[in-house]
């Protein structure tokens, strides 16, 4: 086992194309990393110049305490999983597993050795002797990993190993993955495109854009303390609401106007986040996550001055929670990073965010608690825990707390 090391990593393809720079990043030992963000952001390319499938443009990339730039893919010591599985159709489960090993020449008993202990951490024992094509796409994926685990490397490399799976399997596999992580204790970089994988797999992620590292934090500080608004943005299901608003400070109080709500901030938002001061009648983002709204008619002890009211647009009953979606009258967020984040989703969202924008409206989004009564249509009250909203500079999209703008 080893930990890889990134230093100022930059790849420039020959069109002149920049698909990472300056990637910095030290992943430890034993570490489960995932790199996420949205397609063409460099992630898979980050991993495949660790892999040594792309050449370096610029910096040092290290596994263990070796600069390995100009080292061959082979002469890595890492084991890469792709998202096809890449197996051999007219080999055994058994003969893909040792493929590798028998290539370099590892004595047969060895092989077989080391072949029988990855079927038996895979549950793949019984399946040994069958072709691929006698296998389900999660026994497939699994023989994948097996020829991963023989090899015995410093590094395993994991190029989204789970898109090609239904939504049911998907979750079981990532509870295999992690458990033969954690049982071999390989440092780990895993790509993904599925935000829920991500936050659900990694001891840390990774969040790229556009070839540059936005934030790497472990998965509850980036749901918590996303440093800007495109991390805000991508990291949470359903995402984040964005709306612009005014901060008035009125003696000690602060207050928030956005349409035709005004919220009262907790004292402890303006002791937590001391540069709010310094937007004094000025606008900025506010970010306010679906579960920090909850019905008000649940919750009849919670201050007037922190609700909303709205008008139900659509109620989605889950079972667990409750999703209501409503419209407040004030415009959506109409920034670089939207736009980009509303493009992950698809060309129809980014035309109704210039639309919103242009209209004055924003679609919200609230989970609330099963017991909530609220119909399509009907008109909802919202208490509003503005002690953990969140705020942006209009301008930089940067987080406001802590002193820095």
């Amino acid at each position: 086992m080893a930990n890889v090391i990134l230093d100022d990593v930059t790849k420039v393809y020959a069109g002149g194309t920049l698909a990472v720079s300056g990637l910095t990043l030290e992943i430890d030992d034993g570490e489960f990393m995932v790199f996420v963000g949205p397609s063409g952001c460099g992630k898979t390319t980050a991993l495949r110049m660790v892999a040594g499938l792309e050449d370096i443009s610029s910096g040092t990339l290290k596994i263990g305490e070796r600069v390995v730039n100009d080292v061959p893919p082979k002469s890595r010591d890492v084991a890469m999983v792709f998202q096809n599985y890449a197996l051999y159709p007219h080999l055994t489960v058994r003969e893909n597993i040792g493929f590798g090993l028998k290539l370099r020449k590892v004595p047969k008993d060895e092989i077989a050795e080391r072949v029988e202990k990855a079927a038996a951490i895979l549950g793949l024992t019984e399946l040994l002797d069958r072709k691929p094509r006698a296998l389900s796409g999660g026994q497939r994926q699994r023989v994948a990993m097996g020829r991963a685990i023989v090899r015995e490397p410093q590094a395993f490399l994991m190029d989204e190993p789970l898109s090609n799976l239904d939504a049911k399997l998907r979750v079981q596999m990532r509870s295999e993955i992690l458990r033969i992580q954690r049982d071999l204790g390989v440092t780990t970089v895993y790509v993904t495109h599925d935000q829920v994988e991500a936050m659900t797999m990694g001891d840390r992620v990774a969040v790229m854009r556009k070839g540059e590292l936005q934030q790497v934090a472990a998965p509850q500080v980036l749901y918590e303390q996303p440093e800007n608004l495109f991390v805000a943005g991508f990291i949470g299901s359903p995402a984040m609401n964005m709306v612009e608003a005014r901060i008035e400070l009125d003696g000690g109080a602060a207050w928030l106007h956005f349409g035709s709500t005004r919220l009262r901030l907790g004292d402890e938002v303006l002791a937590e986040r001391p540069a709010l001061r310094g937007y004094d009648g000025r606008s900025v983002v506010l970010g306010l996550r679906p579960e920090d709204m909850e019905d008000a008619s649940l919750h009849t002890d919670f201050p007037p001055d922190q609700r909303l009211r709205a008008s139900a647009d659509l109620v989605e009953e889950l079972g667990a929670e409750t999703l209501v979606h409503f419209r407040i009258d004030a415009p959506r967020v109409l920034t670089e990073d939207t736009r980009e984040l509303a493009a992950d989703v698809g060309t129809e969202d980014v035309d109704r965010l210039v639309e919103d924008a242009t209209a004055g409206t924003s679609e919200f989004v609230a989970r609330v608690s099963p017991r909530s009564q609220v119909k399509e249509g009907a008109q909802i009250e919202l208490a509003v825990d503005t002690a953990r909203a969140h705020f942006f500079d209009l301008d930089t999209g940067l987080a406001i707390r802590d002193g820095h703008r």
